[in-house]
């Protein structure tokens, strides 16, 4: 039995890990850790856990305890994580991984001191898998622009299920106070499509970002674009916002060949289109559905499970891929401020190139 402990006892814990984590076979949640003792009781009530904390270094002196999921507001990721890592404890963090450059490094240092197994990145999905193994077949060509985005209503939308899971009346939502969250939309929702981005198109070398508070009440941007220079020679953008109550999830992926769209054509998951002709305009692309069933389920926590079984990091999801992802953001609110492109330091690890080989 793998036993977990999760340090953040809020709405992400109770809609996404306590929930997943219920269905797989050969694992339980035995500690919470948290800041309210109305949530810590009503979520270990509800899904069945023996012991809660208010100190989650009391959790960690459990030497049964096997692996930690990080679900606290932002800023308080790294701290959290690098103390279970020191506990001996394998790691899974809620994205972002963190605010902060420094914070970023850090964690990277204590993995790599570290024999446990972290994933530090949104899980991705199926298709995502199945797009870097074509880009990386050399189907589509060469590949000459990534766009992704990632957005919704606002965590005012998100946090009125939270209320509700909690029979809470409170409308304190620390997403939009900037001194509690520090950073807003662009981290909150934009790294989902920007580690998307960045997993099919590679190493980014220069951001521009422009950033904007178009209507929620905050200091933060609550909706961004990011330009993106990849080491390739492509270009890519990164949509986010928190003002679409539509929502909207897209990758797609443009080569010399052909493109890669998701979701994909006819309610498909992915679709690879073949130029109808090189030559002619007017001729239409054709689709071609893609099996992604071979690239598993996109549970995140299923493949965290198998990679510390298998004794080893997430092939993508890695702290070292956290980290580039998390330059790149902090890297376009720079770039708004300044209205200058900035360039990034770190790199993408080798393994996880998406390029032909």
């Amino acid at each position: 039995m793998f036993n977990v402990g999760i340090i953040g006892a809020g709405g992400i814990a109770n809609k996404l890990h306590l929930p997943q984590l219920s269905e797989l076979p050969d694992v339980q949640v035995t500690w919470l850790s948290g800041r309210l003792e109305h949530r810590l009781k009503t979520l270990a009530q509800r899904w069945g856990v023996t012991r809660w904390t208010h100190d989650h270094q009391e959790m960690l002196k459990d030497p049964e305890l096997d692996g930690v999921i990080i679900a606290l507001p932002h800023p308080l990721h790294v701290a959290a994580g690098i103390d279970a890592l020191q506990a001996g404890k394998h790691l899974l963090m809620q994205k972002p991984l963190c605010d902060s450059l420094d914070d970023a490094n850090r964690f990277v240092a204590a993995v790599e001191r570290s024999d446990r197994t972290v994933l530090a990145l949104p899980h991705f999905s199926p298709s995502v898998y199945a797009a870097r193994e074509i880009i990386k077949q050399g189907t589509i060509g060469k590949v000459s622009g990534v766009s992704g985005r990632s957005s919704h209503g606002g965590p005012e939308v998100y946090y009125a299920e939270v209320r509700d899971a909690f029979e809470e009346q409170s409308d304190d939502l620390w997403f939009f106070d900037a001194k509690r969250a520090s950073v807003g939309a662009l981290f909150d929702m934009g790294v989902y499509a920007c580690s998307q981005v960045v997993v099919t198109g590679g190493t980014v070398r220069r951001v521009f970002g422009r950033t904007a508070t178009v209507d929620k009440p905050t200091e933060l941007e609550d909706t961004a674009t990011l330009l993106l220079e990849f080491e390739s020679g492509a270009l890519g953008t990164v949509e986010t916002g928190w003002c679409d109550p539509a929502r909207t999830a897209f990758l797609h992926v443009h080569g010399t060949r052909g493109k890669l769209t998701t979701p994909g054509h006819e309610r498909n998951p992915l679709t690879r289109w073949e130029p109808g002709s090189y030559t002619r305009e007017d001729i239409p692309p054709v689709p071609h559905v893609v099996d992604v069933a071979p690239f598993g389920k996109g549970d995140a926590h299923q493949h965290w499970l198998d990679c510390v079984r298998q004794g080893g990091q997430p092939p993508v999801s890695s702290a070292q891929t956290a980290r580039h992802v998390t330059e790149v953001l902090l890297a376009g609110l720079e770039s708004a401020r300044s209205n200058r492109p900035v360039d990034i330091q770190s790199r993408l690890p080798d393994s996880v190139s998406p390029l032909p080989a």
